[in-house]
């Protein structure tokens, strides 16, 4: 019997994958506990719009964080922090820091998450940070840090 997953089955498939399974394991197990339904013309016509729907959405937000990407691409942002003699900082730059300030200075919402640094930021300067915008899409930006105050 041809049915289609409507959740991830261990042993049998991922979500929306179309099995040939016995008739016995649909009708005694898939069926009764809503983990597959029949396989029908209809049904599989609506799965593969989803999927066909799905991969549109997906390439449009990888064609607007390309966007993003080329548009962020090497520009500078400065972030103003106190700090003590010799370019130390009370504390360290954080992710959250940085997406506001590239919020405030270029209008671009990063989430804080998607920020990637070489290390931790504790004294001024420049240093690069890598922003990962979507699957396979980074950009680096290059983050000024300046003591502003004692």
């Amino acid at each position: 019997m041809k049915v289609i997953l409507l959740q991830d089955v261990r042993g049998s498939g991922k979500k929306g994958q179309i099995l040939e399974v016995s008739d016995g394991y649909a009708r005694n197990f898939l069926l009764p506990r809503k983990l597959a339904s029949e396989a029908t013309a209809e049904a599989i016509n609506s799965i593969e719009t989803a999927k066909s729907a799905q991969r549109h959405r997906e390439d449009v937000k990888k064609a607007e964080a390309e966007q993003k990407a080329r548009e962020l691409k090497g520009k500078v942002v400065i972030i103003n922090v106190r700090g003590g003699e010799g370019g130390k900082l009370y504390g360290a730059i954080t992710n959250e820091q940085i997406a506001q300030a590239i919020k405030e200075q270029h209008g671009y919402k990063i989430d804080k998450r998607k920020i990637e640094t070489e290390g931790a930021i504790k004294t001024a300067g420049q240093s690069m940070v890598t922003l990962k915008l979507s699957a396979g899409v980074n950009t680096r930006i290059l983050l000024n840090v300046v003591i502003s105050g004692k």
